[in-house]
């Protein structure tokens, strides 16, 4: 039998993060008639933060959030834990679309990570948060010169991080595919995806949010001076509405181009024993990922388990989303292989969990903001697997333009502008498949880049992370 296949042969296929009997009961699904001054559509990251800071600047703010199914049940609780400093997607995204607000974007990128530890601390949220940081690791050599001139760029840009070589990257872990790497100390935590969740969704209903599971929003239409949202059973009439539904299809129709779903998979191990541990090296409990352009990322669990995931993004068949989707047999087998040739020290350990599931993209591959119904509605949405940390500050930022403040952040040319919407299908199925064709090509050819992915890049729709 393939040593890849006999790993999965265990594993469940469901994420590790919610496969947990600590998991709040469900809250019951909303009937009959709500009345609030902000209703929150969406249980995830974005939603718990819009709706817990919400109620933090205005206590007698009275605030409703509708889950369509459980709370963290989608991209938040099936991401790989990494919460990142970074809102443009990285440095090199963010200086190209933004040179002249790049400083301040990562100020406010820095703040919004200290935020999201005080609020941590602050509401009790056992999250297993580790500000361990995270290495950009060479699996090449291009690659290792390559994050050589990304270190010089960082230097003149005052962002703090390290050059390793390969001596030092596999002292902090030791793989034979590791050729050097680039270390942020401090722009990365690690935490549990799910238990953030849970205790986002506590705090804000200490703070008096009502919250709604099973309860998806099927329209919206303006009522009077306010908006009236529909549900199965119920609606929901409300002063003013926060869209936090990412991939999900917006409630706001000419949205809904400015994003399409991907869909990502990762697997988790048995836990190491100190044998494995030793035999890797891996003390610091940094996550990890690879310099190529289909990228793995890894990282260490609390107890000791290594989560592996990446590689293969998926975008399905004319951009329609379904949990038939959420596993992909072919592509856990090929990120087992990977994992084995990462670190061939571990061969025989089994996977535990191997699950999927869709995140939303947009051609700028960072979050974009906006309003709708002159003003009584706002969203966010496009954070392209960077939301852990960047959906804190999409919640400030939807906070500010429902409550028509202008601020920092609403001064922003990221928050004013918005990218380019994808084309119609069949047309974005074609231009997608040939740039993930394109991309693995160029991970074949030392990192050059075809004609495609150079006209892309002139368009300012270059994928480079």
């Amino acid at each position: 039998m393939d040593p890849a296949a006999r790993s999965l042969a265990d594993a469940e296929q469901t994420p590790y993060w919610l496969d947990d009997p600590a998991r709040p009961a469900a809250r019951a699904a909303l009937t009959g008639e709500e009345d609030c001054d902000l209703l929150v559509v969406g249980g995830g990251y974005t939603g718990l933060w819009t709706a817990l800071l919400a109620k933090e600047r205005d206590p007698d703010r009275d605030v409703v959030l509708i889950e369509g199914a459980r709370v963290g049940w989608a991209a938040s609780g099936r991401n790989g834990g990494f919460c990142a400093a970074s809102l443009t997607h990285g440095m090199l995204n963010g200086l190209a679309r933004w040179p002249d607000e790049f400083p301040l974007l990562q100020s406010l990128g820095e703040r919004n990570l200290d935020a999201i530890e005080d609020a941590v601390a602050r509401h009790g949220i056992d999250c297993e948060f580790e500000r361990t940081g995270e290495i950009d690791v060479a699996t090449a050599p291009y690659q290792y010169a390559e994050l050589r001139e990304t270190a010089a760029i960082a230097a003149e840009n005052g962002v703090g991080v390290e050059l390793l070589d390969r001596d030092q990257v596999r002292a902090e872990v030791d793989s034979p595919t590791f050729h050097g790497g680039l270390y942020d100390r401090r722009g990365v935590a690690m935490l549990h995806p799910a238990k953030l969740v849970w205790g986002l969704q506590r705090a804000a209903e200490r703070l008096g949010v009502r919250i709604y599971e099973r309860t998806p929003a099927t329209a919206m239409v303006r009522h009077r001076a306010a908006m009236a949202v529909r549900t199965p059973y119920g609606r929901v009439l409300a002063h003013r509405v926060a869209l936090a539904t990412n991939a999900f299809p917006s409630l706001v129709r000419r949205v809904r181009p400015y994003t399409v779903p991907v869909y990502d998979y990762a697997l988790v191990t048995q836990p190491l024993t100190g044998a494995q541990r030793d035999a890797i090296g891996w003390r610091g409990r940094q996550g990890l990922g690879d310099s190529a352009n289909r990228f793995h990322y890894f990282r260490l669990t609390a107890d000791q388990r290594i989560l592996w995931g990446g590689y293969d993004a998926v975008y399905p068949r004319g951009g329609r989303m379904s949990t038939d989707h959420d596993h992909r047999p072919e592509t856990y087998r090929t990120l087992a292989r990977h994992f084995f040739t990462c670190f061939p020290q571990l061969e025989g350990l089994a996977f535990s969990h191997a699950w999927g599931g869709a995140i939303d993209t947009c051609t700028r591959f960072s979050a974009f903001f906006g309003t709708a119904w002159s003003g009584r509605v706002g969203y966010a949405a496009g954070y392209t697997g960077l939301g852990v940390g960047a959906s804190r500050f999409g919640a400030e930022v939807m906070l500010d333009l429902l409550d028509g403040e202008a601020t920092e952040r609403t001064r922003l040319d990221m928050v004013r502008r918005k990218p380019l919407p994808f084309p119609p299908e069949p047309f974005a199925s074609a231009g997608i498949g040939l740039t993930q064709w394109s991309l693995a090509r160029a991970d074949r050819s030392e990192g050059r880049r075809n004609l495609w992915l150079r006209t892309m890049d002139r368009a300012g729709l270059g994928f480079d992370s």
